[in-house]
């Protein structure tokens, strides 16, 4: 019986690596979107106005060495947020990343991930802002942005690809920028399992390539 009991454990085990595979992706951007919204995203928004233009453009630099990104194309108003929202995800505790390059913008510039998306008007940010010199993580409520933390005096200039990573466990977040931790801050607002995406503010016209994520 004892094979069979070790068998069965395997199996098990098995199973669950299997799932937690399952549950770690690297979304990449292809031809077969370009000029639109790709498969399986959503462009959502937050805040009153025409915006949130998303769609898949071809970029030879992108880091993912696939010759397409994602973009935010609009220059919408000043106080409305871009997002475009990944429709089949749903994590908790979530390890996610993202390459992003700021292009243009004289309000604002540059972006970065939002996580635990419940509609357009809640859920938490981390964005880099190259105007501004800072990295900054936000819990959006009811349509309305609370900075929890953020880094003053970073210099990242516009036209280069940087990378953002978020981890949040509980009620624990850290965010990186280009590999180095930077924000570390509790917060509670939101404890259910959410959608994650990408985000830029106003005119802040944004490529983003080479997503990913991982959690429960």
């Amino acid at each position: 019986m004892r094979p069979l009991t070790t068998m069965g454990t395997l199996l098990i085990i098995s199973a669950v690596l299997c799932a937690a595979d399952e549950r770690a992706r690297t979304i990449q951007f292809s031809n077969k979107d370009e000029g639109k919204v790709p498969s399986g995203w959503k462009a959502e928004h937050t805040g009153t106005g025409e915006g949130s233009v998303w769609k898949v453009v071809a970029d030879d630099t992108a880091p993912s060495k696939n010759g397409y990104v994602l973009a935010q194309t609009a220059e919408s108003p000043n106080a409305y947020f871009n997002i475009c929202i990944a429709e089949d995800t749903n994590y908790k505790d979530v390890d996610l990343s993202v390459a992003f390059k700021a292009i243009r913008g004289s309000n604002d510039q540059g972006g970065g991930l939002v996580w635990r998306f419940r509609d357009g008007a809640n859920y938490y940010l981390c964005r880099m802002n190259p105007l501004e010199d800072n990295f900054r993580v936000y819990r959006v409520v009811d349509g309305k942005r609370h900075q929890l933390e953020t880094k003053e005096g970073l210099t990242v200039k516009a036209g280069e690809w940087h990378r953002i990573k978020v981890e949040m466990a509980g009620d624990h977040i850290e965010c990186y920028l280009d590999g180095k931790k930077l924000l570390d801050v509790k917060d509670d607002t939101f404890r259910a399992p959410g959608k994650v995406g990408l985000w830029s503010k106003s005119d802040a016209q944004t490529l983003f390539d080479s997503f990913e994520v991982s959690g429960k």
